[in-house]
């Protein structure tokens, strides 16, 4: 697979990445499958796709604990992504930012994962309580100490809700970015981005080119509907977060499916390429700091999603994408 090289520590790793969080957390616990999940770690290790991201929220701590198995047999093939930043209780999720969770979240996390080092290690979400130059301090001391390779902060969910509002939807976290590369130089910035959810083209993905910063794509594939796998009115098991979420009821569903009929068509040019490809392809194509992430829990879906680095649109092709509607629903 082709290899992106991405912030100023000059991350390499594979052009597609792969999502850890569906084999732990928010799709549906019943189906989950330890070593299923296992396999799809190997077959994505084995298809180059470096880059596992996972987090100690997820499960909590399952997640970082399956990896942990593949990483004892396999550190050298792996770039490891990790996050902190949330604590999971019983009825809430809430930040924490104190420098001195921080600290004991790292060594926590280092343990689950049989690992020395974390590749990158990603704030996940500001704690409105700590001055965010605190945080970021406390996990550049991390580095330092060589617990952890290179910095990143998470955006997933920060986009500005202000109905009517012109401002870029991710306001809030550029300046909160621009506030941390006072302390410690930031590689990475991972925000959710995709074909029916591009709202990251406007402002952020453009601030972090010009900053050599690199650009990790959460939710590649709209949290599946652009694989083109899921129909209308299918429902969801009520533990699965889709089931929640407005642009996966029925009718909006459908109201969308224009969206990958449009990605079926491209797909369609390029012989037996599928929807959840040309998705990927189309991110690959917004920039060489750009790296999607695609999650999945299934061999099958982590090969087919390794595939798409290899998928080269055309002009013609991104033009298409570009006219199809926008999507309906909320995803707030």
């Amino acid at each position: 697979m082709e290899r992106r090289t991405i912030g100023a520590a000059a991350l390499e790793v594979g052009a597609v990445g792969l999502g850890c969080m569906p084999m732990s957390w928010a799709y549906t616990t019943s189906q989950q499958d330890g070593e299923a999940s296992l396999r799809t770690v190997h077959t994505a290790l084995d298809r180059g796709m470096t880059l596992l991201d996972t987090a100690d929220m997820y499960g909590p701590f399952t997640n970082e604990l399956l990896l942990g198995r593949v990483l004892r047999r396999r550190r050298a093939d792996a770039f490891v992504s990790t996050k902190c930043g949330l604590l999971v209780g019983e009825q809430h999720i809430v930040a924490n930012g104190r420098p001195g969770y921080v600290r004991r979240a790292c060594d926590a996390s280092l343990r689950r994962l049989q690992t020395d080092v974390i590749d990158l290690y990603q704030l996940h979400r500001a704690d409105p309580e700590v001055p965010i130059e605190e945080t970021w301090g406390a996990m550049a001391e991390l580095v330092a100490a060589g617990k952890v390779r290179a910095l990143g902060l998470c955006a997933v969910g920060a986009r500005a809700r202000r109905r009517g509002s012109r401002a870029s939807p991710y306001e809030e976290t550029i300046r909160q970015l621009e506030r941390v590369q006072q302390v410690f130089p930031v590689s990475c910035v991972q925000a959710e981005l995709s074909v029916w959810s591009p709202e990251a083209l406007s402002a952020l993905l453009p601030w972090c080119e010009a900053r050599g910063i690199g650009f990790l794509a959460a939710m590649p594939l709209g949290s599946g509907f652009l694989t083109g796998t899921l129909t209308p009115g299918s429902g969801f098991e009520p533990d699965d977060a889709r089931a929640r979420h407005p642009r996966f009821t029925a009718e909006m569903m459908a109201a969308n499916q224009p969206i990958v009929a449009g990605l079926r068509r491209v797909a369609r040019r390029h012989g037996d390429a599928t929807p959840a490809q040309v998705a990927l392809a189309w991110l690959l194509a917004q920039g060489p700091h750009v790296v999607p992430v695609p999650g999945t829990k299934k061999e099958r879906w982590a090969a087919q999603n390794a595939e798409a680095a290899r998928l080269e649109l055309t002009a013609e092709d991104l033009a298409e994408i570009a006219g199809l509607p926008p999507a309906r629903g909320s995803w707030d």
